[in-house]
């Protein structure tokens, strides 16, 4: 391996842990409307805080055998798994394409799902932080980086319009979070109608808003379609192995969030080559 793809990777990996053992605050804090800056780390049993070498991603879980050096109070292995996933990612992003703007898109679209993706699984929640705040992120990056997509240039070319290709890019990140977000709230609306209960929350909507302008229509298209087969899957297994009812709720945003990272990490291209083939 050249020393400069070397050095791209050990840059990438140690972003990767620092940034994925921020976002474990992230996951405990928001949802909890607590600060993700002050106080410093704290052990949530005996609410001491966390040295600072206590706290280095995955070593100091491996070192503590899982338990706070205090009070013995086990650790998640949320916390070094969503270091590790986080690191992976941003190795795989920059492998493919280097230390380019590209790679920042990719990378910050899979810290977002990730934060997303381990929050709805805990506590049933998706913060505003991530999805609106992401929102917002994959808008302006669309400018930057070109959202793979052609719905909205087809659109637009056949209303007449030839947008440049930063205005172009930014139509495909609108059109594939708002068009969506918006069926999927109706869908949500009438079965709550129809039901009288919450068949999807705002969250999801909220989610599925944000991964559209990172993904583009056809890669939330695949998301939804992944998310769906998957969580009926897993959904209906563990209702049976928890011998639950199966209306119970599902985290359905972590469903979201691994189809997204995983359309992300692979690309929508095969998946619809392979729909076209069967």
């Amino acid at each position: 391996m050249p020393d400069f793809v070397l050095a791209e990777q050990l840059i990438a990996v140690t972003l990767g842990l620092l940034l994925g053992s921020f976002l474990n605050v992230c996951i405990y804090r928001w949802p909890n409307d607590l600060s993700v800056v002050a106080p410093r780390s704290f052990c949530p049993g005996c609410e001491r805080q966390i040295a600072a070498w206590d706290n280095i991603p995955v070593l100091s879980y491996l070192m503590l055998g899982g338990k706070c050096r205090h009070c013995k109070t086990k650790i998640s292995w949320r916390y070094p798994l969503v270091e590790v996933l986080t690191a992976a990612c941003f190795s795989w992003f920059t492998a493919l394409h280097g230390l380019t703007l590209p790679t920042l898109a990719n990378c910050i679209f899979a810290f977002l799902l990730i934060g997303l993706s381990f929050s709805d699984l805990e506590t049933f929640l998706l913060p505003d932080e991530l999805t609106l705040g992401g929102t917002v992120v994959g808008l302006t990056l669309s400018f930057f980086v070109p959202v793979h997509d052609s719905s909205f240039a087809l659109i637009a070319s056949i209303a007449g319009y030839h947008p440049t290709p930063a205005w172009s890019s930014f139509g495909e990140a609108i059109l594939g979070g708002a068009v969506p977000a918006g069926i999927m709230w109706l869908i949500g609306f009438l079965f709550e109608k129809i039901r009288h209960k919450e068949g999807l929350g705002f969250g999801d909507v909220k989610m599925i808003l944000m991964i559209g302008t990172f993904a583009g229509l056809l890669g939330m298209l695949q998301t939804l379609i992944l998310a769906s087969i998957t969580g009926s899957i897993i959904g209906l297994v563990w209702t049976r192995f928890k011998g639950q009812d199966t209306d119970t709720y599902q985290p359905f945003g972590t469903f979201l969030g691994a189809g997204a990272l995983f359309t992300a990490l692979t690309g929508p291209d095969w998946f619809w080559r392979l729909l076209g083939g069967v």
